[in-house]
């Protein structure tokens, strides 16, 4: 954690404004303390921030959730990959439909879990971490049949398409 101080001339025409806005975009910043303050010497907004240093933001929790981010075109097949993003699809359009975020369906690491188990019943999807009765309940059959549909048998030819 490192801290770096700013003044800011209160008639400030935007120049201090931008080098401080510029800084703040560039960095994960952890707080801001501002104070005014009005002297012999003229008026001036004395900011404190306090931030990462520079090998933090580069880390592999530097998407601010405190989890490393995971790029799961790297991590699955080609095959599997197609399966997550149709799956992903039909997580949006429900969590559209139920006003809700997507996360609050199946976060990625559950769909990623799906399609690597190979889930093909409410039974293999109440197996991955978090999916509960509740969700299994609202979006169990929707995904079963998504995940069925994404993955067909290997005398089945042409296109999969998920249901709707």
């Amino acid at each position: 954690m490192q801290l770096r101080f700013f003044r800011i001339p209160a008639g400030d025409t935007g120049c201090f404004a931008e080098e401080l806005n510029a800084f703040l975009r560039g960095h994960r910043i952890l707080t801001v303390q501002r104070e005014f303050v009005s002297g012999a010497d003229g008026a001036w907004w004395a900011i404190c921030v306090e931030y990462l240093s520079a090998a933090a933001d580069t880390g592999p929790a530097a998407n601010g959730t405190g989890k490393v981010k995971i790029d799961y075109r790297e991590k699955l097949n080609a095959e599997d990959f197609a399966v997550f993003s149709a799956l992903r699809d039909v997580r949006k359009e429900l969590a559209e439909r139920d006003g809700v975020p997507v996360y609050a369906v199946f976060t990625n690491e559950q769909i990623a879990e799906m399609v690597t188990s190979k889930a093909d019943s409410l039974t293999a999807l109440r197996k991955i971490d978090g999916v509960g009765d509740s969700r299994i309940e609202k979006y169990g059959e929707r995904f079963v049949a998504a995940l069925r549909v994404g993955r067909p048998s290997s005398h089945t030819a042409g296109t999969a398409v998920l249901p709707s």
